[in-house]
């Protein structure tokens, strides 16, 4: 369902590799930030330190302590204050969304089947925008002088 993820044993805990930076402390300040529920889903245990998962099936998974994404030309959408950059992922029903401008930065895994990433990123933003202090933003041609 969505990429790197999956279920162990009857404790239905979600494994998730975690992301390379996920003990930085500005991770754990995200993490008990984000919302026990989603769209109605509940928060579920997971396998790795940073990581949190929604739903059953999985609705949306975040990872905190990606890589931040350098310039890019990929689409950006900014939500309560933050900037997402949003690519398809290999598999046709996933949405990934990486913040933008942000260190460390937070993926978010999303099935699109299940849920609206709008509706997802409405949801984690918050605790981003509080835990992790911009360091850039996105900008569009209309930015750009000519």
């Amino acid at each position: 369902m969505l990429a790197g993820v999956s279920l162990a044993g009857c404790e239905r805990t979600v494994v998730v590799e975690p992301a390379e930076d996920a003990q930085n402390p500005k991770c754990a300040d995200v993490m008990l930030q984000l919302p026990a529920v989603i769209s109605g889903e509940e928060e579920r245990s997971t396998s790795s330190q940073g990581t949190k998962a929604w739903g059953d099936p999985n609705i949306a998974v975040a990872r905190c302590g990606v890589t931040p994404p350098g310039p890019t030309t990929d689409r950006c959408v900014s939500v309560s204050g933050v900037d997402w950059i949003s690519q398809p992922s290999d598999e046709n029903d996933t949405w990934v969304f990486t913040s933008y401008g942000r260190t460390p930065a937070v993926e978010v895994l999303v099935n699109r089947k299940a849920e609206s990433g709008n509706n997802v990123l409405a949801a984690i933003s918050p605790a981003l925008a509080s835990s992790i202090k911009p360091e850039a933003e996105c900008v569009g041609a209309q930015d750009l002088e000519g």
